[in-house]
């Protein structure tokens, strides 16, 4: 049965409530901090900062990652920047302005005691990394340089050139492994989950696989935090890294925890566009260029001249005209939206006519070369690369593609699951961003989540709750491994003819399809029928080559297509249910003028999904958004 959900927000003024909240909180003393053990799975932003900050606190932590080096977590391809209010500019920011911005972003679908405690803490974040040695940029002075990102009005975004991503990692990284080397915290490298293992109700170990022996391993501890990233490779062809995946978050979901606005996916403006059927991944250019950079296409339908030949007056700059106070800076969403009408009118360019120039003519000749190779050399060169032009002599083409997930597991203020005792940070949950993220700021709750939350959340938990000591050798942990072990048997045992690549191939165009940039009623019910059709042939032709006891990539990826299968068919049932459009969810019957069209009345809520078991329906519950600091109105960036 369906029921409302309990966030936990406390009471009192949206100002002081983290504030009061902290103090509120139970604490652990130092000494007994050293007989709590935390399992953190992920070592990207959110999982390396946690891991780092619990160890630092003297719990002993076990941090696992799927890669050789945690450096090789997806958050190095972060390119633009970190959000933080700190007014350096001078030019009006506030805490309240980035908790508003943010908000407004996301189209009034994110809960606000959370959004306004990541503004309260992301100047803190700063003062971290920087103590840590990032090389943010700088001005001439000395000061931390700024720069604006999509959806605001002030320079906030904190860069480092177009690395800003991996750099924040090396920092978390090394303040982790500082710990490791110190002995509280353990690094299991090349692990990836596969269960989470609920005792008394609470989350007690996870069990994972040694991807380079096939061992299957079960892990105890006191409280377990998940911060794997996001989903978007449901599509197949996304911006993440080919080995991002649901997987862990998933298990999590089939074993209690809720999963949020499955649903709530953004599609990026500026990726390198799709240039093969071969292939794999696409390449993202970073929206800081669109600081610099116009976005436009000819005005006459089907111009095939060379950019270059085609004089200003016969060129449209659709986002300066179409939101004249905003301009090229305007939210991903909305800008993603207006280049795909741009291509279904047919003004589309590159051979496909499925891309939109962005032209750095303009900045070159008031700024010159040096000036804007200082600023984004790194990413001319990735496009040079990948595409043989060269984007200081001709524009750079471009194309939306899947990019980040604003849905994700359930968690309350606490960062704190429907599972007690497992905690969800960074892309994992769904907490801060709505039904859009604004550029700039997944960087910021990662490392505000791990930080600077869950170190107060966690001793609260851990503090308050009484925990029985639990060993590998309880029945829980020996019937999840032996699930785990069935359902690789299972699988290695169909030995059909069809590779994983396929099948995730064909789901990704199904999803892409009806449940991509546009959403309607009838493409929805048909992905519906069509992706269950998929699984089944799945479960009975896919082949996987090799043994399960030995490094076995397809295998791998025959595990994480799996759980995309299901989380696929969610995702259309969610997009289905929500009746409305609100920023990165379009459903085209709700919409005017091309701008979605929200119900306040009927969806001002957030969609948690429970699992219910194999084949049965999943069961939507709700939380309430209640908006009392910020005024629900229609978006407008015009």
């Amino acid at each position: 049965m369906a029921h409302n959900l309990d966030s936990k927000i406390p009471s009192g003024p949206i100002e002081s409530k983290w504030t009061k909240t902290k103090f509120d909180y139970k604490l652990v003393n130092p000494a007994n901090k050293r007989k709590h053990s935390i399992i953190v799975v992920g070592t990207g932003l959110a999982g390396a900062s946690a891991a780092a900050s619990l160890g630092e606190l003297g719990y002993k932590v076990k941090a696992f990652c799927v890669h050789e080096s945690p450096r090789r977590a997806h958050s190095v391809a972060a390119q633009g920047g970190i959000n933080a209010a700190k007014n350096y500019q001078n030019d009006g920011d506030s805490t309240y302005r980035l908790f508003y911005d943010t908000v407004k972003g996301g189209d009034f679908r994110a809960r606000e005691a959370n959004v306004y405690r990541l503004a309260e803490v992301s100047a803190n974040i700063i003062d971290q990394m920087v103590a840590q040695g990032v090389p943010f940029a700088r001005e001439y002075g000395g000061t931390l340089a700024n720069r604006s990102f999509g959806g605001a009005q002030v320079s906030r975004t904190f860069y480092a050139r177009g690395q800003t991503g991996q750099q924040l990692l090396l920092g978390a990284y090394s303040e982790m492994m500082r710990q490791v080397d110190i002995g509280n915290v353990e690094l299991r490298s090349r692990r990836e989950m596969l269960d989470v293992v609920v005792i008394d109700g609470k989350a007690r170990g996870i069990v994972v696989r040694n991807l380079l022996t096939g061992e299957i391993e079960s892990h105890e501890a006191d409280a377990v935090v998940i911060a794997s990233g996001g989903y978007s490779n449901v599509f197949f062809l996304s911006t993440n890294a080919m080995n991002c995946a649901v997987t862990a978050a998933w298990k999590a979901h089939k074993r209690g925890a809720y999963f949020a606005n499955p649903c709530y996916t953004q599609i990026h403006p500026t990726c390198i566009p799709v240039h093969g059927e071969n292939q794999s991944k696409l390449t993202l250019m970073s929206e800081s260029l669109r600081n610099d950079g116009r976005v436009w296409v000819p005005k006459a339908v089907g111009d095939k001249r060379h950019p270059n030949d085609i004089p200003e007056n016969e060129r449209d700059y659709y986002l300066e005209r179409v939101y004249p106070s905003f301009g090229n800076l305007a939210p991903r969403d909305v800008a993603s939206r207006q280049a795909k009408y741009r291509c279904d009118e047919g003004r589309g360019v590159n051979e496909t006519g499925k891309a939109v120039y962005l032209d750095f003519a303009d900045a070159i000749k008031r700024l010159g070369e040096d000036k804007i190779s200082e600023r984004y050399g790194n990413l001319f060169e990735m496009y040079d690369k990948i595409t043989g032009q060269n984007p200081y002599k001709q524009p750079m083409m471009i194309y939306p593609a899947p990019h980040y997930t604003m849905g994700g597991l359930w968690v309350d203020y606490n960062l704190e699951s429907t599972i007690p005792g497992l905690f969800v940070a960074g892309e994992a949950n769904f907490s801060d961003h709505g039904a859009n993220r604004l550029g700039a700021s997944a960087l910021m709750q990662g490392l505000a989540d791990g930080y600077f939350v869950l170190p107060f959340t966690l001793g609260n938990y851990l503090g308050g709750t009484k925990l029985e000591k639990v060993a590998t050798t309880n029945e829980a942990f020996k019937a999840a491994e032996h699930g785990v072990k069935e359902e690789i048997k299972k699988m290695m045992n169909i030995k059909g003819a069809r590779t994983v690549d396929s099948f995730h191939k064909e789901l990704g165009n199904v999803m892409w399809e009806y449940c991509g940039m546009g959403r309607n009623e009838a493409g929805l019910k048909k992905a519906l029928q069509e992706i269950p059709k998929i699984r089944e042939e799945f479960w009975n032709n896919v082949r996987i080559p090799g043994d399960a006891n030995y490094l076995n990539v397809e295998l791998e990826k025959a595990g994480r297509v799996a759980d995309f299968l299901e989380l696929g068919e969610l995702m259309c049932r969610d997009a289905l249910e929500r009746q409305e459009s609100c920023g990165g969810h379009y459903r085209e019957e709700y919409q005017v003028d091309g701008e979605a069209k929200r119900d306040d009345e009927k969806f001002c809520h957030v969609a948690a999904w429970e699992y219910t078991g194999e084949n049965k329906p999943s069961v939507r519950h709700q939380e309430e958004l209640k908006f009392e600091n910020v005024h629900l109105a229609t978006r407008s960036y015009k």
